[in-house]
């Protein structure tokens, strides 16, 4: 998967938003796994994925069109999540390779 930047966390989270509580995290894990597979087939076909994008959060989901104000909890829950289910995905693939950084 491509570097995930502020924007894709945020695209990601908007995402998030509007979802029920109890599927965001298998939701998000579904998005980052098609995120990578997109990512590989870019590499190999030389073009984004008809459907899931450049290999990039924002390539997947669209780019965020501005961030809500931090005084809303529930954004702030939302970016929060995000940034915990990527650490543990990252963790995750990383494990496959035989290391975790944390």
């Amino acid at each position: 998967m491509r570097p995930v930047l502020p924007s894709d966390v945020e695209a990601a989270a908007r995402a998030l938003r509007p979802l029920p509580e109890a599927v965001r995290a298998a939701w998000l894990r579904r998005i980052l796994a098609q995120t990578q597979a997109a990512d590989a087939y870019r590499k190999r076909f030389g073009r984004a994925h008809a459907l899931w994008g450049d290999g990039s959060l924002s390539g997947r989901l669209g780019p965020s069109a501005g961030a809500p104000d931090l005084r809303d909890p529930l954004w702030c829950r939302c970016m929060a999540q995000v940034l915990d289910i990527l650490a543990d995905w990252r963790c995750e693939q990383a494990a496959r390779s035989g290391v975790c950084p944390l």
